[in-house]
């Protein structure tokens, strides 16, 4: 079992400069701590995403850290174009001397797509062909590429990533369905799904793996996220924890509110109590933090656990106080 944090950079109520900051000094205790990867979102014209351009941020996590992975989860493709988006990643591998992860999708937000000026109807077809060509950037020496939406002749990559042939590849999956390509590309896979649907995943993505007669052992993690908020009582934990998930949730339906729209792909309810009934979150002492989290981590048949203990207007010592308890009080218990 390893564990990781993802994390929106959401608005807290600071000063831009001040939120970014605090979160820095908060990486960094990451990295001291042991936690294996920090996965950044991607998010545009939204509270959600204050860090629209995962490059730039993390080209700062990269030189306030020494051994912490970190990468998007997830470059939103379908924004992008390939050539530039290879030269960035190119340049924070090695700017991180090879830490860097590399999460791909399409993007969740059509509202977001259709301010970019997308076509959401395409933004399928974009992101597909988007992947291949920024596949190719990473790897070859000239790149040739005929599609639908981008044309390259002869393109000199004169950058190519620490990592060979690339950074490690993530992919958030909430369709059991989608596991044989994600196994087949040996590509590390999210769920933020329920621990029912996880499991779907979880087990799809050994059978596939099996099937293909690949080593159990060198598997690629599956894994799920939380909200967590530790404290020394479960009462202490659930005041902190309901007050800045209101403000989260604010921020999550913000675009949408706007834009008079519902998401297809996540609700979240209106309470952090019925986030916790719905096992998608924890907030207690560490007792109660190591005993939800183990029947639920089990229930999953999970090998990787993503924190987001920095959501809303926590303050930077209330997320800290949850790292330090987690990791010396829940996670050798999780292990």
């Amino acid at each position: 079992m390893k564990f990781g944090i993802f994390d929106h950079v959401d608005d807290s109520g600071l000063e831009l400069g001040e939120l970014y900051e605090n979160r820095l000094r908060l990486i960094e205790a990451f990295d001291q701590s042991g936690i294996h990867c920090y996965h950044l979102a991607e998010h545009h014209f939204t509270p959600l995403g204050m860090s629209p351009s995962p490059s730039v941020f993390l080209a700062a996590v990269a030189q306030r850290t020494r051994r912490l992975l970190f990468g998007p989860l997830v470059y939103t493709l379908a924004l992008y174009h390939p050539l530039r988006l290879a030269e960035e990643i190119c340049m924070l591998d090695h700017l991180s001397g090879g830490r860097l992860q590399l999460g791909v999708g399409r993007g969740v937000s059509p509202v977001e797509m259709r301010l970019y000026g997308v076509d959401v109807d395409k933004a399928q077809a974009l992101y597909m062909e988007a992947y291949e060509v920024l596949m190719k950037a990473l790897q070859e020496d000239t790149l040739t590429h005929e599609g639908e939406h981008f044309q390259f002749r002869g393109v000199p990559m004169r950058m190519h990533p620490r990592q060979r042939p690339h950074p490690p590849l993530w992919y958030g999956l909430g369709n059991p369905d989608g596991v044989e390509w994600v196994a087949r590309n040996a590509v590390n896979v999210i769920s933020l799904s329920s621990p029912e649907v996880v499991r779907k995943v979880s087990d799809g993505y050994r059978t596939t793996w099996a099937a293909l007669g690949r080593d159990p052992a060198a598997m690629p993690l599956v894994g799920t996220l939380r909200h967590i908020v530790i404290a020394p009582t479960d009462a202490e934990a659930m005041t902190i924890a309901r007050r800045a998930y209101t403000r989260w949730r604010s921020s999550f339906w913000h675009l949408w509110d706007v834009f008079g729209a519902r998401p297809r792909f996540a609700i979240y309810p209106e309470t952090f109590d019925e986030l916790v009934e719905r096992g998608q979150a924890v907030a207690g002492s560490p007792a109660t933090a190591l005993s939800t989290l183990r029947a639920q981590t089990q229930a999953g048949g999970v090998n990787y656990l993503l924190l987001d203990l920095a959501f809303g207007d926590l303050a930077l010592d209330e997320s800290l106080r949850t790292l330090e308890l987690f990791w010396s009080e829940v996670a050798p218990g999780l292990q």
